[in-house]
């Protein structure tokens, strides 16, 4: 069976990995002012940032237009292939992957399989390479959306971010009215829960809020019956040195297993805001079988 694959770009995956997995990558615009720019074509994390040092408008996220997204549907039916899986950003932060579900029941033709990755940046990638290895495997659409919701139980984050000005604001923070009053000098800890973004905790400074989410990562992970095949990951937004203190962390405390440095891509650090941190893990797709 033919089958594409495609996700959005909040999935972070590189140049190679597209490359070599056939994965299309649906750029997600972000508005800055009366100007749109898409990310991964023309804007960065660091170039977002700046944008906002020199005063411009608060930046805005949106999705894809229909129209582009029943034209990529369109052209890859017209190639023959005889089901499209779609990996999105989580629908609790995101309206894109109901979009897609709305497609999918009016074009049957396209044997649409959106999948809420109930995350974003390289957790929703990693779904995403899952797949690309599923498909070459040979496994039915059926199987494969099974599969990933397996690795997808897998997957946890904490994060903090370093005042609540973007989440607020961007309307991303389910629970925000709970942190507002404080939210001058607080660092929230913070975690998806059903697909959206729940303060869970409060810290008084951005270092003990690190120390804290290493705590909660090691106390997370502790019993899991998947510790021996962990892939970890630090994210961060324009803040390296950040992630590679934590990360030296995680090397010292996980011996052996693989740590991931990523920058949350710009559709996610316009919500999160600047100096965001986050301690991420989930099964390693190299270490668990795809082949049937």
């Amino acid at each position: 069976m033919k089958i594409a694959l495609v996700t959005d770009s909040t999935s972070v995956l590189t140049e190679q990995e597209v490359k070599d997995n056939n994965v299309i990558v649906m750029p997600i615009p972000v508005i800055i002012g009366d100007k749109e720019y898409l990310e991964g074509v023309n804007i960065t994390s660091k170039e977002l940032f700046e944008t906002q040092k020199q005063g411009a408008a608060f930046p805005k996220t949106s999705q894809p237009s229909m129209g582009k997204m029943i034209e990529l549907y369109n052209k890859l039916h017209a190639e023959g292939y005889e089901a499209i899986i779609d990996i999105t950003l989580s629908g609790g932060i995101s309206g894109y992957n109901a979009t897609l579900q709305n497609i999918a029941r009016n074009n049957p033709e396209y044997n649409l399989y959106p999948y809420d990755s109930k995350m974003t940046v390289r957790l929703q990638g990693y779904l995403v390479l899952a797949a690309a290895k599923m498909i070459k495997n040979g496994l039915t659409p059926e199987r494969i959306i099974e599969k990933l919701d397996e690795i997808r139980q897998t997957i946890d984050e904490i994060f903090v971010v370093d005042d609540l000005k973007n989440l607020s604001r961007g309307g991303r923070l389910s629970n925000a009215s709970a942190f507002i009053g404080t939210m001058l000098h607080i660092k929230p800890l913070l975690t998806f829960k059903d697909g959206k973004i729940v303060a869970f905790d409060k810290i008084r400074s951005m270092k003990r809020a690190v120390t804290k989410i290493e705590s909660l990562a090691l106390d997370r992970t502790s019993d899991l019956s998947y510790k021996d095949k962990l892939r970890l990951f630090v994210f961060h937004s324009n803040d390296l040195k950040q992630a590679e203190g934590i990360k030296e962390f995680i090397n010292n405390n996980f011996p052996g297993m693989p740590v991931d440095i990523a920058e949350f891509s710009p559709v996610i650090a316009t919500h999160l805001g600047e100096k965001s941190v986050a301690i991420a893990w989930m099964v390693d797709i190299d270490k668990i079988d795809l082949t049937k």
